[in-house]
């Protein structure tokens, strides 16, 4: 299986757990990490509550960092979800939806960018 993220294409690499995938990308090699992994958690849920979902996708990437010459780093980014069973399908792309709007803003770049709350 292949999933492809903007114009990269990322192959099945491993199974890690029963909940835990991993997917490598086109710059992995022994050298360079380029790996999207997802992981979830089942609900737990209680005679008063559904539990929660929970899962997560990750991009790990290694990076050339400035300053200091041939010096690299791992880039880490994370989206982790916590959604009661039974929510609505709307309200989970709603959510969706506005975490995406949202990583696309100039807040999001200053905090990104720059470690800065927003104003």
């Amino acid at each position: 299986m292949t999933i492809t993220v903007n114009t990269k294409a990322y192959a099945k690499e491993r199974v890690v757990g029963p909940d835990n995938i991993e997917f490598i990308g086109p710059a992995h090699d022994l050298s360079t990490k380029d790996v999207l992994s997802f992981k979830r958690i089942a609900p737990k849920p209680t005679t008063v509550f559904g539990g929660v979902s929970r899962t997560s996708a990750k991009f790990t990437r290694t990076v050339t960092t400035t300053g200091v010459p041939n010096t690299t780093g791992l880039a880490v980014v994370e989206v982790i979800t916590s959604l009661p069973v039974g929510m609505a399908e709307a309200d989970v792309d709603a959510v969706r939806d506005d975490t995406g709007d949202f990583l696309l803003m100039t807040e999001a770049d200053d905090l990104f960018l720059k470690n800065k709350f927003p104003a």
